[in-house]
């Protein structure tokens, strides 16, 4: 099942607003598949509004991998080796974005001036997962979208 970043709002209010809060703070790091199947992270700057969005420069590794294979994973920074405050990571499929409408949705919602000749992408949201850590023992959190 497909969803955006506003489903997965109305779903799962509170797993959504702690991704939110540790998407903001510091850079993702987004997971997407080699041409060769090996996987590549890079660090990215996600665009929360009504979806989940992704700009990037149209040369980027990252693009071309998710016009090839759309899957992604995308998780948050974490405060140190012990995961800090807690981690949280969404995975999904990513598409490119033609449409001007969605376009301007993401530069609007965006915490910085995206370049003209970026391209963009809208990431589904088909899990996610909230780790918090008590005296040094993981209690993860999962979600997938309701039927």
């Amino acid at each position: 099942m497909t969803m955006s970043w506003m489903n997965f709002v109305q779903q799962a209010p509170e797993l959504a607003t702690f991704g939110a809060e540790r998407f903001k703070r510091s850079a993702g790091y987004l997971g997407t598949i080699c041409k060769d199947g090996s996987p590549r992270v890079h660090p990215v700057t996600p665009i929360l509004g009504k979806h989940l969005f992704l700009f990037m420069e149209p040369t980027s590794p990252k693009g071309k991998d998710l016009q090839r294979d759309p899957r992604y994973t995308l998780h948050c920074g974490v405060g140190d080796s012990s995961g800090g405050e807690g981690e949280f990571y969404v995975r999904g499929c990513a598409q490119l974005v033609q449409d001007s409408e969605l376009r301007a949705q993401a530069v609007e919602a965006a915490p910085y001036h995206p370049a003209e000749h970026y391209i963009l992408f809208v990431l589904s949201v088909e899990c996610a997962v909230l780790n918090t850590y008590t005296n040094g023992k993981p209690n993860p959190r999962r979600w997938h979208p309701s039927a």
